[in-house]
């Protein structure tokens, strides 16, 4: 079907709409950009067969975004340097989107900057002008599409003028490469560094969203705290990165001897120093709420966190086609006050 022809899947459809194939969609920041409630991290997907690292082959990973988007979970999270640098996760999206062009309209993207990649000089990392633009024309072919939906940049540059970082942002914005920014692994102040200049400089691409790590186990990092709190007040998504806290809001860990390789904590090695006495106590709790809302563990976390005030979509990742079942399943649950706080209760003690 050509794009002049008529579409009988669109009549009837009413004049706005909040949500897609059953998937609750929420405002990213100040924007009017919309984004699946749960969205999709794919720091897992690439070509393991190459030595990237990654922990989900092409074939699988194709399945997986299959399945996403009937679920309609549609923002894709990824970055330039997933994979030992490799730049695979993008063109395992690539290739994807190559073979649905029809479905590149229906898919929020976001891929990140910043760090070494796609060139050995000092010129091919940080936030330098030479860099932000190499980087996005980059990561443009490898995902084999014209724009990208949203553009982070991956860390702060204390070493380059902010100005430069910004300006080279909006010249994306003007060319059409980029429609909405971020930035990830930012602290307050240098969030309010940004703020400031968004107003003194007239930025058109203001920061939409902060991805930093976060998860109810654990919270946010140590390294940035407060930034929940200021995202709330500054009409910013908060996007946290390993809302799973790397698989151990899973039932998986809920007996640590019960895991074994493949699951991330137990390659990395360090299950025994994350896995406490304590943690298990909680993970145990949460699994019997979870149980006794007709909920598993990982979707009443999930659940939760969308619940926190300045959040915005999460991006847990999978690498079974099961798992975006069972995440996309949380971003239609709406929890009670009185279900919040037994979650709050339980975390606290």
């Amino acid at each position: 079907m050509s794009a002049l022809e008529p579409n009988p899947d669109l009549y009837g459809l009413p004049f706005t709409i909040d949500e897609f194939r059953g998937m609750p969609y929420r405002r990213l920041g100040a924007t009017g950009l919309r984004c699946s409630a749960v969205g999709l991290g794919t720091w897992k997907m690439g070509l393991p067969e190459t030595g990237d690292e990654a922990r989900t082959d092409e074939k699988t990973s194709h399945r997986i975004l299959d399945r996403a988007l009937e679920l309609g979970v549609t923002f894709w999270d990824t970055a330039n340097r997933y994979n030992s640098a490799s730049g695979n996760a993008e063109r395992v999206i690539g290739r994807w989107l190559a073979a649905n062009p029809s479905e590149r309209r229906n898919v929020v993207l976001a891929t990140k900057a910043f760090g070494s990649m796609d060139g050995r000089t000092p010129n091919h990392s940080r936030l330098g002008r030479a860099n932000i633009l190499a980087a996005a024309q980059a990561s443009l072919k490898r995902m084999q599409t014209d724009y990208v939906d949203l553009f982070y940049f991956h860390r702060f540059d204390p070493e380059t003028p902010a100005e430069e970082s910004l300006a080279a942002v909006e010249d994306l914005v003007r060319q059409g490469m980029v429609r909405y920014f971020a930035v990830s692994n930012f602290t307050v102040d240098e969030l309010k560094l940004y703020r400031a200049l968004e107003e003194s400089l007239s930025v058109r691409c203001r920061v939409a969203a902060v991805q930093n790590r976060f998860n109810v186990l654990q919270g946010e990092s140590q390294a940035a705290p407060g930034v929940l709190e200021f995202c709330a007040r500054a009409d910013i998504a908060f996007v946290p990165y390993s809302p799973l806290a790397k698989g151990l809001l899973t039932r998986r860990y809920l007996d640590p001897k019960d895991a074994g390789p493949g699951d991330r904590l137990y390659d990395e090695g360090t299950l025994g120093n994350v896995a406490t006495p304590e943690v298990l106590d909680r993970l145990r709790r949460l699994n019997a709420l979870a149980e006794r809302m007709d909920l598993i563990l990982s979707q009443l976390a999930l659940a939760y966190t969308l619940s926190l005030p300045g959040m915005g979509p999460v991006i847990p990742s999978a690498s079974k086609v099961e798992q975006v079942d069972l995440n996309a399943a949380a971003g239609k649950v709406t929890l009670t006050a009185g279900q919040q706080a037994e979650v709050r209760d339980i975390l606290e003690a």
